[in-house]
């Protein structure tokens, strides 16, 4: 697992010592900034179920502004903090050991609007769709911000929320990748 592009292209990072951490295969990772293109250098960026942090760091390298981490897990936390230590990126970061439910609810409170939004929860707890579900009713990407699920490529998603449409869909193997934007 590495930074793939940008100020820190070629960093390693550290992996899960845990079966439950799966992070996003390089290739993935690779294709998916191939389709985002540019990152503006003012961008705010939200990993939820960040597990190795490795996708936030990936957009801090390609110039965001800055980088939410959110996981509950203790040895995520860990693996994201050192992983950002030994990328020199801690000043961009923001680490949270919270809920996803609870994070989503304290980034509404403080009117934090996310320009990208990965969601890449464990699989088979069916919690996407909800997750999906509160962002929209919580309103938390910008104007022309975007939000990326990974998930089992046999989930079906809905493809429109109150605010939120389902604008692309990519498959890698057994794994997908969903991109939602905001009607408003």
């Amino acid at each position: 697992m590495r930074v793939i592009a940008g100020s820190r292209k070629g960093f390693r990072l550290k992996g899960p010592k845990s079966k439950d951490i799966r992070p996003t295969a390089d290739r993935i990772k690779e294709s998916l900034f191939n389709i985002l293109g540019q990152i503006e250098n003012d961008s705010l960026v939200l990993d939820l179920f960040a597990g190795t942090g490795s996708i936030g760091i990936e957009f801090l390298s390609r110039g965001a502004y800055k980088s939410y981490f959110v996981d509950k897990s203790y040895e995520s936390i860990r693996c994201i903090n050192d992983n950002l230590e030994h990328t020199q990126l801690k000043e961009k970061a923001i680490v949270l050991k919270k809920d996803a439910f609870k994070a989503l609810e304290f980034f509404a409170k403080q009117a934090v609007k996310f320009d990208y939004i990965f969601v890449d929860p464990p699989y088979g707890k069916n919690i996407l769709e909800k997750i999906l579900m509160y962002m929209d009713e919580l309103q938390l990407v910008t104007e022309k911000g975007i939000i990326i699920l990974e998930h089992e490529r046999d989930l079906v998603l809905e493809n429109n929320f109150i605010n939120l449409i389902r604008v692309d869909t990519r498959n890698y193997g057994d794994k997908s990748l969903s991109f939602y934007r905001t009607t408003l």
